[in-house]
């Protein structure tokens, strides 16, 4: 990702008891509107109607990022049992998606786990009439690094490792740099199935940000949505990576957590030099958001996150989802529910909702900063 670096200012993280429990329900589809019953939304842990301010109604359509599917379903089912006159349609596809069907005017906003290139806020004056596209934090992540390897349930990597297997230079589970690693493990002397996005993804753009900060000069090229390592099997999608890594002996592959826990996919802990190894939990990713910096300025929000840290505790292969919106020129069909879900979706009862199902509550200091700047949208 390119960010601004003007304005940075560090993030002080909330109370920890935000993170939740991480148990997960089954994800939903990427594309539905909402027609949940109250009940529903209670047993999801989302918000009590009466929490929700539900405005005008009338149908919203976003698209992007898979990594928030799972918590965008527990938001509709929220929303969806409060006003009923809202429709909330998301479609998936990846980030890269997103942002092309948010500057060609199909949806009301983007999900993009990577902020706006010059280019592309460029490209969003042509829809945002008289304004630009904006990236306003929402959804906080982590990527695990999950395998499925034969006799193996603990695995430690480290950044030049993850680059060398996703660029086809360590080929084997045995390799020596493996199990330097791994200590006590027997590995197999079995091929590495490593397998990575075949779309456009934020999530891709996350990861290959922390391989260029973190492998050594392992991983050659640019952070990047596209992929661009040598070989390996790809697939569609945070559904479908995860559903190849479950049927694929000895395979690895990157995920959000969310999608590593509803699929009881193994994560891998990583070596980033502190005394022990991080394990990919929320609270371990809430240490990294804690630093997080803002480099966006006037209302865009974007994010500068910490890939190479080296603290005790934190994870370093952390995202964000942002929601991408018009600041101005947003169409007047469609503006007052935008405000209105945007406006529940960071609230602290929007937050806990999802951190109970493996994502990270953002700081309370950037969701005041988001909650500022949702009703000045226009």
């Amino acid at each position: 990702m390119k960010l601004q670096r003007n304005g940075s200012k560090a993030l002080a993280i909330g109370a920890m008891a935000l993170v939740g429990s991480l148990s997960l329900a089954a994800c939903g589809t990427d594309d539905n509107s909402t027609s949940s019953t109250g009940s529903s939304a209670a047993a999801s842990g989302a918000a009590p109607a009466a929490q929700i301010a539900c405005g005008k109604g009338g149908q919203l359509l976003g698209a992007g990022s898979t990594a928030q599917t799972n918590a965008v379903d527990v938001w509709k089912a929220a929303f969806g049992s409060a006003c009923s006159g809202s429709t909330i349609t998301y479609g998936g596809g990846g980030s890269g998606a997103g942002v092309q069907q948010f500057n060609q005017g199909k949806v009301a906003f983007a999900g993009s786990d990577s902020a706006l290139k010059p280019a592309e806020v460029d490209a969003s004056k042509q829809v945002c009439t008289g304004g630009q596209g904006v990236n306003l934090p929402m959804v906080g992540g982590l990527i695990s690094i999950v395998f499925n390897v034969e006799n193996v349930d603990k695995l430690v990597l480290d950044g030049q490792t993850v680059a060398k297997i996703f660029d086809s230079q360590i080929t084997k589970w045995n390799d020596p740099a493996i199990a330097a690693l791994n200590p006590g493990v027997t590995l197999p002397d079995a091929p590495i199935q490593a397998i990575h996005r075949s779309d456009d993804s934020g999530t891709t753009a996350n990861l290959t940000g922390y391989l260029a900060k973190a492998s050594n000069g392992a991983w050659t090229y640019p952070a990047s949505k596209t992929w661009a390592g040598k070989g390996g099997q790809s697939a569609n999608g945070s559904a479908g990576v995860s559903a190849q890594v479950k049927q694929v002996k000895n395979s690895i592959s990157y995920v959000e957590l969310s999608y590593a826990q509803t699929n009881s996919l193994k994560s891998a802990a990583i070596n980033t030099g502190a005394a022990k190894p991080v394990e990919a939990t929320a609270e371990n990713a809430a240490t990294t958001f804690a630093k997080a910096k803002i480099a966006g300025t006037g209302s865009d929000l974007a994010l500068s996150l910490d890939y190479a840290t080296k603290d005790e505790g934190a994870y370093p292969i952390v995202l964000v989802t942002y929601e991408i919106v018009c600041d101005k020129g947003n169409k007047a069909e469609s503006l007052d529910t935008l405000k209105s879900f945007l406006t529940y979706t960071i609230s602290d009862a929007g937050q806990q909702a999802i951190g109970a199902k493996g994502y990270v509550p953002l700081p309370k200091e950037l969701a005041s900063k988001v909650q500022a700047v949702i009703p000045t949208l226009a």
